[in-house]
């Protein structure tokens, strides 16, 4: 077990699976990565995008606007998604291969129905605090390490507000998959080097290396 740290399990759900409503190309392929990574730590937070029917950041919500489109709102740009993870349903549902018994938190986001959550820690009016932030300080993690979906989307978010939260942080890369729309996935790669996050593969977290 890594001691100080914590795996930041990021919104494996199904409609973020192939065949789901938001799918992640290949995002099936980490599962059983996650898995195995996961023995290697004590602490283990899974995060559940929670969204209520007609969410702000659904495209249905916004007539003659199509998914993948951007609007400004209150708290700034937001791209307008299909339908997903809508609460209680089959979708938003944790992976049916996801295996992560001695996981102690789940951490729900976007269930306001007026505001986004990409991140674990902050939603998008980056104002609200999810609490997860003082959790891992409690337990007395000082390294976080995050795996999931989507790369360059929640995984992103959530390793920026960690590393401002005073987290060192590491992100897997091969334990995640991303969308990679307008740029997206360079965009977060060139942010996480700003803010000195630690790129690694599963091997080198493992071996202990990172």
């Amino acid at each position: 077990m890594k001691p100080d740290a914590a795996l930041i399990v990021v919104d494996l759900q199904n409609d973020f699976l192939p065949g789901g409503a938001l799918a992640v190309e290949d995002g099936d392929a980490i599962v059983p990565l996650v898995n195995r990574l996961a023995l290697r730590f004590e602490d283990v937070i899974l995060t559940q995008d929670w969204h209520p029917p007609g969410h702000i950041s659904f495209a249905s919500a916004h007539r003659g606007q199509p998914p993948f489109s951007t609007i400004e709102l209150a708290y700034g740009r937001q791209v307008l998604w299909p339908d997903h993870c809508v609460q209680g349903t089959q979708g938003a549902a944790f992976a049916e291969r996801l295996s992560v018994p001695h996981a102690q938190a789940v951490i729900r986001k976007g269930w306001h129905a007026h505001t986004d959550s990409y991140s674990a820690f902050l939603e998008a009016d980056r104002k609200t605090r999810t609490g997860l932030a003082g959790l891992l300080r409690e337990r007395g993690v000082r390294r976080v390490y995050l795996a999931g979906l989507a790369l360059d989307f929640c995984v992103a978010w959530s390793a920026l507000d960690a590393r401002a939260a005073g987290f060192e942080v590491v992100v897997v890369r091969d334990a995640c998959r991303a969308i990679d729309t307008g740029g997206s996935l360079a965009s977060a790669l060139q942010a996480f080097a700003n803010a000195g996050i630690v790129c690694a593969n599963a091997a080198e977290v493992e071996a202990g290396e990172v």
